[in-house]
C-alpha cells in the first residue's frame, strides 16, 4: 500500500496539472491549497492502512465483533474521505470557480477510484467469521 501511494502521488501531480491545464495564475492558486488537501488525504490514508493492517492480522481468525470493528473504520475513513473532497470543492470553488472545482474533484475521484481498486484487489474477501453472540 506505501509503495503505492507514493508511486501515485509522483505521477498524480503530472497527470492534474495536464488535465487541469490551468492558467499561470491559477496554478499559483491551485497548487497551494492542493499540497493541503494531499497532505490531509495522506494523514487519512494512514487510517485506511491502520485498518487494512488490522483486517490481516486477524483475517485467519475473524469474529463478529472484530469484522463490526473493522467494517465501522471503513466507513468511518469513507465519510472523512467525502467531508475532505467536500471541503477542498468547496476551497476551489471559492478560489478558482466553480467548473474548475468540479473538473478537479471530477479527476479526483477517477485517480482514487483507481487506487481503491488496486488495493482491493489485493485484499481477500472475508471467507469464514467466527461466531459472536454479544455483538450483533
Amino acid at each position: 500500500i506505501e509503495l503505492l501511494r507514493s508511486d501515485v502521488n509522483t505521477e498524480k501531480k503530472a497527470l492534474i496539472a495536464e488535465a487541469m491545464q490551468f492558467s499561470e495564475d491559477d496554478a499559483s492558486v491551485f497548487w497551494p491549497i492542493y499540497k493541503e488537501y494531499e497532505f490531509k488525504l495522506d494523514k487519512l490514508g494512514n487510517k485506511r492502512v491502520a485498518f487494512i493492517k488490522d483486517y490481516a492480522d486477524n483475517y485467519m481468525n475473524m469474529n463478529d465483533q472484530k469484522a463490526g470493528e473493522i467494517i465501522k473504520q471503513a466507513f468511518d475513513y469513507q465519510e472523512e474521505r467525502l467531508d475532505l473532497k467536500k471541503d477542498m470543492y468547496n476551497e476551489l470553488k471559492e478560489e478558482l470557480s466553480p467548473s474548475q472545482a468540479a473538473k478537479f474533484i471530477q479527476l479526483d475521484h477517477q485517480i482514487q477510484l483507481l487506487i481503491d481498486l488496486q488495493i482491493n484487489a489485493n485484499l481477500p474477501l472475508l471467507e469464514k467469521t467466527g461466531s459472536d453472540t454479544e455483538t450483533k
